[in-house]
């Protein structure tokens, strides 16, 4: 059970899809994060990995990097993620590894998603902590951004190969 109201949720998830829409403005996969305490947002990123090229650098793994540093603390126990897609296998780890209080995230990932969809790497009770998961948060908001960016990469790739033709 959340401890935010439906309203709280579309707060959050609004200011993570904003983030999403960063990544997208610089030809970055749109995802967007950001991690609340306390009423507040403490951390934010978006996708950077085309642009830094580091393989690391997710939206997820930003946002608990600013968190961390904000905070002064690795650990981000009352703290809450809000992610416009299902983490990864990576990300999932780093944020059972910074003890987040909960995840709330937009659609499932069928490629990598690492919470619920491959493997259920945030309620694994063999691991020293886990998260409360909500999932299908502003689905269609979050979905609809990614299937409108990959649909348009689609087009410039094919524009591109009549060009070179």
């Amino acid at each position: 059970m959340s401890e935010f109201t439906q309203e709280e949720i579309e707060r959050w998830m609004t200011e993570a899809l904003e983030e999403a829409k960063k990544a997208e403005n610089i030809g970055e996969v749109p995802i967007g994060a950001v991690i609340v305490k306390d009423g507040e947002v403490i951390g934010r990123g978006y996708n950077q990995r085309e642009s830094s090229q580091n393989a690391t650098t997710h939206a997820e793994m930003l946002a608990i990097q600013e968190a961390n540093k904000n905070l002064g603390n690795w650990r981000l126990e009352d703290c809450h993620l809000f992610v416009t897609l299902e983490p990864c296998v990576m990300c999932s780890g780093a944020i059972v590894l910074a003890r987040l209080k909960s995840v709330y995230y937009g659609p499932g990932d069928l490629k990598g998603g690492a919470v619920r969809t491959l493997m259920t790497v945030l309620e694994d009770e063999r691991l020293n902590h886990q998260c409360e998961v909500h999932s299908g948060v502003m689905e269609e908001e979050c979905r609809s951004l990614l299937t409108t960016f990959f649909k348009q990469l689609r087009e410039e790739k094919k524009k591109n190969k009549q060009k070179e033709k």
